[in-house]
């Protein structure tokens, strides 16, 4: 079997491959053995600090055990892991999105500079998990993922007569609600933000092993899992069966099926586009809504009681694909080596009220809609799956901010009216520069009990955003989108059955407006960020570095 790693001791330099082979014999490593057994690299991003990843090193373990017994070799190295939680609601957001292409670069360039022969990458969190997909695509090396697994909430381990984890559903109970907002294991947080939202769709896109994404953390079976994904990698070298293999635009098609039927965070609509672009698949919101016929099927946190738990005890996301199957392109490869559809004929429903048939979903709107109007000319994105019927149509006036701290001081004080739409701009990926988080504001207006009140934003929001909040607003307000015109009182209206997002002020008002605009630039420390802000593309494309 020829191999990328033949490099080390046979290239056409002999005092080369002697200065090579000599320096793994100082890591350790047995030479005579790897002339004949594949090099796999394992991509981990465990940190002690972050509650996902932080059993990442034991999984770690058993997957270079499983590479192992399967006759392979292997070597582990560790990218960043911020956590979104700990960021949030204070200047660190700023970075976190960034970072996101960061470790696809380090990964990629590392990779292509060590003669490794295929790749395991584990993640958990938000940033880390698409980062691994980018890098995994653009490497298009014999490369598969292992999933961090969902954490549990600690609201499951006290009385709990809601048998729900959702925090909506203990606004009026300070202790269960804190319980809905405290990690208890390892783990992503239970709910389906943008952690679960891509360890669910990598099972749609076939990178993982079937099954595997949903176990929790803290479970053994994640450990067998972790094991068996090392003894896969070595049979997918010896098959030459690669990355792109699997990252092909049907497999993309699946994945937006998916996030939609799973209610996913609007971090979707950011992060699809970024895999699809390293992958040299062409992609666009348009295909959001190509997908518009397909229901919320799962009413998992925040847009329901379930958790992630909850899933995987109902047959995990084979299941939940074995429902969908009318909706997917089945013939699609996966890591496994056998179509989609393999997957799909051994899941079971274990549970149809968890995951039910495609007949009786949980809601029957997609769970992700993009809207347009004279606001966001190019795009808005609205996670509608968390938006109460009644607030599927709002309008009111606008009070507007150019900070999250500031509208988070706002609300505190009572300033804000029952029926604002509160207008957060100038933080789209330019403009913050690195489109932070929203979660802060919205979760502020919701423990303040402003449940009819509206936020629209050119940044973003975690998956455990819900109420009529939209984020991606493109042209964001630094490249000169209408949203940077918006004044207070202005009226604007969200229609979700729409698709539009509309501010109802004239083209006169607006174009002198324009003309007398002194654009608002945020700061951005010396480094990295600027360099950020000059060559990020805006959110509509993914928010990649051009």
């Amino acid at each position: 079997m020829s191999k990328r790693s033949d490099i080390i001791s046979n290239s056409a330099s002999p005092i080369m491959n002697l200065f090579r082979t000599g320096l793994l014999h100082g890591a350790g490593y047995d030479t005579a053995k790897l002339k004949n057994r594949p090099l796999i690299a394992i991509a981990n991003s465990h940190t002690e600090l972050t509650t996902g990843h932080a059993h990442l090193d034991k999984l770690a373990r058993k997957v270079h055990d499983g590479i192992l017994a399967a006759g392979g070799e292997c070597a582990e190295f560790n990218v960043p892991a911020p956590c979104d939680g700990v960021a949030m609601a204070h200047d660190g957001m700023r970075f976190v999105l960034a970072q996101r292409d960061l470790i696809a670069d380090m990964l990629e360039t590392h990779i292509r500079s060590q003669p490794y022969d295929g790749i395991v990458f584990i993640a958990g969190c938000d940033k880390i998990n698409p980062a691994m997909m980018m890098a995994m695509a653009r490497l298009d090396l014999p490369a598969i993922y292992l999933a961090a697994g969902p954490g549990q909430m600690d609201v499951r381990n006290t009385s709990n007569p809601k048998n729900s984890i959702d925090h909506g559903d203990y606004h009026d109970d300070p202790f269960h609600l804190s319980k809905t907002a405290t990690c208890a294991t390892c783990g992503a947080c239970e709910i389906m933000g943008t952690a679960n939202t891509f360890q669910c769709i990598a099972e749609a896109l076939g990178i993982c092993l079937p099954g595997s994404s949903n176990i929790p953390g803290w479970h053994a079976d994640k450990l067998a899992a972790a094991r068996s994904t090392g003894e896969r990698i070595v049979g997918m070298v010896k098959e030459n069966l690669n990355a792109r293999q699997m990252f092909t635009p049907a497999a993309f098609r699946n994945a937006v099926v998916t996030a939609m039927a799973i209610g996913g965070s609007t971090n979707t609509a950011l992060h699809l586009p970024a895999i699809a672009h390293a992958a040299e698949v062409p992609f666009s919101t348009d295909d959001f809504d190509a997908a518009n016929d397909i229901p919320t099927l799962l009413a998992v946190s925040p847009n329901g009681p379930h958790g992630m738990q909850d899933i995987w005890q109902a047959g995990g996301m084979p299941a939940v694909l074995k429902q969908l199957a009318s909706k997917l392109d089945t013939g699609v490869m996966t890591v496994t080596g056998k179509p989609l559809r393999a997957t799909i004929e051994a899941a079971v429903v274990r549970n149809p009220v968890v995951i039910p048939p495609l007949d009786k979903p949980f809601r029957q709107l997609p769970g992700i809609t993009i809207l347009r109007g004279n606001l966001a000319p190019e795009t808005a994105v609205i996670k509608q799956s968390g938006v109460s019927p009644d607030m599927l149509r709002c309008k009111g006036p606008a009070i507007c901010f150019n900070s999250e701290e500031e509208a988070i001081k706002a609300i505190g004080e009572g300033r804000i009216a029952k029926n604002n739409v509160v207008v957060l701009r100038y933080l789209g990926p330019q403009g913050a520069p690195g489109m932070p988080e929203m979660l802060g504001a919205t979760m502020a207006l919701k423990m303040a009990g402003y449940r009819s009140a509206a936020l629209i934003t050119d940044g973003r929001f975690s998956g455990g955003t819900s109420g009529p909040c939209v984020g991606h607003i493109c042209p964001e307000a630094s490249a000169g989108g209408p949203i940077a015109l918006v004044e207070d009182g202005d009226e604007i209206e969200i229609d979700i059955p729409g698709k539009t997002l509309t501010l109802h002020v004239d083209e006169v008002t607006l174009a002198a407006r324009r003309a007398a605009l002194v654009p608002y630039e945020r700061p951005a420390p010396h480094g990295f960020m600027q360099r950020y802000r000059k060559h990020v593309l805006p959110a509509s494309q993914g928010a990649v570095l051009d």
